[in-house]
């Protein structure tokens, strides 16, 4: 979702930067590329030396009530995506959301995107035991849709998120709105796109 259907990376990097304002903490050299795809608990860990899973998590909570706050600014949409979704939607094609937000938090994205009604099956970090690049978010989402792994594409931003489709057997396209075509590529997308403006299906 993020990064992918959203373009919500600023409001993200601001609010793990105010998470470590917050915690008298400063941010590891390119922290933000440390974030990317993982759930926010998960990503604390990485970020904080020595944090235990408790205030891990109380610092997860905090960075998602300043991102709440902050997306307050608007929500925007990866150009082009609410046409490729509706093409999607008109030609039959199975479509879901596997995303490393909270259920809470994605409920409000899709629904200022206009695209909740969109999405029959969505699978939150809240779905979960592992987040990615474990792949259990993406085998989730196809067998909620009644769809082999083998027949989907994934469309994702993060470095973590290509290595989790690509472990449940998916095909990946990378947008390229968080990393580089090169890092998408070499993480195993097929091939890298910046928006979904040159998207046509089938792809």
């Amino acid at each position: 979702m993020d990064g992918v259907l959203v373009d919500s990376g600023a409001h993200h990097r601001d609010a793990w930067r105010a998470m470590f304002k917050d915690a008298d903490l400063d941010p590891p050299s390119e922290f933000w590329r440390l974030t990317i795809g993982r759930p926010a608990a998960e990503a604390v860990a990485l970020l904080v030396q020595g944090v235990d899973p408790v205030e891990a998590r109380r610092l997860a909570e905090v960075k998602r009530e300043h991102y709440t706050r902050l997306a307050r600014r608007g929500t925007v949409a990866v150009a082009g995506v609410a046409a490729f979704v509706g093409t999607l939607a008109r030609a039959g094609v199975p479509r879901a959301v596997a995303t490393s937000a909270t259920r809470r938090d994605l409920e409000r994205v899709l629904a200022e995107l206009g695209l909740r009604r969109q999405f029959d099956v969505v699978v939150t970090a809240d779905d979960v035991h592992w987040g990615k690049p474990h792949p259990e978010v993406y085998l989730k989402a196809a067998a909620a849709l009644g769809v082999e792994p083998t027949a989907c594409v994934v469309f994702e931003d993060a470095v973590v998120g290509i290595q989790a489709a690509r472990a449940a057997g998916m095909r990946v396209i990378g947008v390229t709105s968080a990393h580089t075509g090169d890092e998408l590529l070499g993480a195993g997308a097929e091939r890298a796109v910046p928006d979904f403006q040159e998207v046509r299906w089938p792809v």
